[in-house]
């Protein structure tokens, strides 16, 4: 109790400060059986599961993997969406109805709000891997399971879910889980390059800054040299955002090898014109304004080198 009301130790501590949020702000007590156990009707688990399709279609082999190489060890393979809520499990068939009794199943809420501290629910409002390891577990009656989620990100940066090992086993020892959470990080991040790749599929996909063990760093880059689209940690990394992403940077001006395009400068190569023209829409006489030139040497270059007027 005293930790959990020691904001120093909250500020620290990634498993204090989530027991503080459990009790202090969604007001769980830790002896009152879990909320969060009350399963969903059918009809509303589908409904859950048809606003995350794209995620579910994308992850269901990961759970395929996860289950084969971590089933024997006595786990479940567990995808929620981003509210905590599991959309979809996949299990040992001779152990489903034991993960079942223990809420490890379709349309049981595991936010933090409802669950408290746990690994699905805890490690979507950290943003970050998480270990909850037994007696981590807020609530008393959870104190057998040891759950190692990701958070799952989606080709616009925004939090789509999260990927989850659970065991029930008395026996799973925290050295397990740290690996395991190894193995979960991993195919969370695979995941979220699969769910880039489909949102872009005419572009190139290129790694960037922060790719590897820190996460997917990805962006989209299609045949003018425009960057269309970037990972959550391509963005932070490399300070992308909406706002920039919307004026269709150059892939040179995103990797800071060159100051972006501005009215009245000396640019007008072909790769110049092309991304010009692909920023204004097609708006020749736009283009030849941010490009420095007059809109009949705009058009002039363009035919030197073979480039389609847009408007035609």
């Amino acid at each position: 109790m005293q930790t959990v009301e020691d904001s120093a130790q909250a500020a620290t501590s990634t498993l204090a400060a989530s027991w503080r949020r459990s009790m202090m702000y969604h007001g769980l007590d830790p002896a009152t059986p879990p909320r969060a156990l009350d399963r969903l009707e059918d009809a509303a688990i589908r409904q859950a599961r048809e606003r995350s399709a794209k995620v579910v279609e994308v992850a269901a082999p990961a759970l395929e993997r996860l289950v084969r190489a971590a089933g024997k060890v006595g786990c479940c393979a567990i995808l929620s969406d981003e509210d905590g809520l599991i959309i979809d499990t996949r299990a040992i068939s001779a152990e489903a109805a034991e993960y079942s009794r223990w809420g490890l199943a379709s349309g049981v809420n595991w936010s933090e709000s409802h669950a408290g501290t746990n690994g699905i629910g805890t490690s979507l409002v950290e943003k970050r891997a998480m270990i909850i390891h037994q007696d981590q577990h807020f609530f008393s009656t959870n104190i057998r399971l040891s759950c190692m989620s990701a958070p799952i990100f989606g080709a616009f940066g925004e939090l789509v879910g999260a990927l989850d090992l659970s065991s029930c086993r008395e026996d799973m020892s925290y050295a397990m889980s740290v690996v395991l959470s190894t193995v979960v990080a991993d195919s969370a991040h695979a995941i979220e390059t699969d769910l880039f790749r489909k949102a872009f599929p005419n572009c190139r996909v290129m790694m960037a800054e922060g790719h590897g063990a820190s996460g997917v760093s990805l962006l989209a880059v299609d045949d003018n040299d425009l960057v269309l689209g970037a990972t959550r940690l391509a963005r932070k990394t490399m300070a992308i955002s909406d706002d920039v992403l919307a004026r269709l940077p150059s892939l040179a001006e995103v990797l800071q090898r060159e100051d972006p395009i501005q009215p009245n400068g000396i640019k007008g190569g072909p790769s110049d014109i092309r991304r010009a023209l692909a920023r204004r829409r097609g708006n020749v006489s736009a283009a030849a304004r941010d490009l420095g030139i007059s809109r009949a040497t705009m058009y002039r270059r363009m035919k030197q080198y073979d480039i389609e007027d847009p408007s035609a």
